[in-house]
């Protein structure tokens, strides 16, 4: 019987072994490609953020104004590929019946509200889906929406106090501070996320998942300029399925 490609391969027995597994040639490769172009992405992001906010500290109000201004495009160009990626995972498991294994989001690796409310509630309905597809796609959408929304908070404040219209200007740089921490969780959750997808996935369905992504990268707001590799990110949350 020819292979319809709906078949997905056995799948590890949690998270964190699919974290630990050896991934074929093939697999791996794509891994490694869409990772480091997404941690590209999040350097940039998070060293001009750095940046503007040491400017800050030092007293320098002016010229960290204008820095968290140029913050507010790269927060666009990390989130929107991001978002694509979770698209593209949730698009494709939809269609091949993909059951990845996942883990319930912690609200302790989160510093919003918002972040913390969305985890919490993701972490109520892991226990009462009782299919494994459906809490992989439930997470997947979760951290799409937590990603667009952190995107869409930190440019309103990150542009308000660009042109100096923040009430309390203090508690918008604490805010954008937040904001990059639960971005940081969202990046980690997404690698993890598409290390199990890539674990069960049938090798004959790579090359359509590439095209997904590649399609949804297309997508308004995804565009990225040619990336490259800023060194010493803020904050590195090496976990998977916390």
């Amino acid at each position: 019987m020819k292979d319809s490609g709906r078949t997905p391969t056995a799948r590890g027995s949690s998270v964190q072994q699919d974290w630990r597994a050896w991934l074929p040639e093939e697999k791996a490769v794509v891994f490694r490609k869409y990772e480091q172009h997404l941690e590209s992405c999040y350097n940039m992001f998070s060293v001009a953020l750095n940046e503007a906010i040491e400017v800050k500290l030092c007293g320098c109000l002016a010229k960290s104004s204008m820095a968290i201004g140029l913050t507010a495009k790269l927060c666009r160009f990390l989130t929107g590929p991001l978002a694509g990626m979770l698209r593209a995972l949730h698009e494709h498991a939809s269609h091949y019946g993909i059951v990845p294994n996942t883990a319930p989001l912690d609200a302790a690796n989160y510093r919003g509200q918002r972040g913390q409310r969305s985890a919490r509630m993701s972490g109520l309905l892991s226990r009462v889906l009782f299919s494994q597809r459906v809490q992989f796609l439930q997470k997947v959408s979760t951290v799409e929406e937590m990603v667009e929304d952190l995107d869409r908070n930190f440019c309103a404040v990150a542009v308000d106090l660009a042109e100096g219209a923040c009430i309390d200007p203090e508690r918008a740089w604490e805010e954008l501070d937040a904001v990059h921490f639960d971005l940081n969780t969202n990046f980690r959750e997404t690698l993890v996320l598409f290390k199990s997808f890539l674990v069960v996935l049938p090798a004959n369905q790579l090359q359509s998942f590439q095209m997904t992504v590649h399609e949804q990268w297309k997508e308004p707001g995804s565009t990225l300029p040619a990336a490259r590799r800023a060194t010493h990110p803020r904050r590195i949350a090496a976990f998977a399925g916390e």
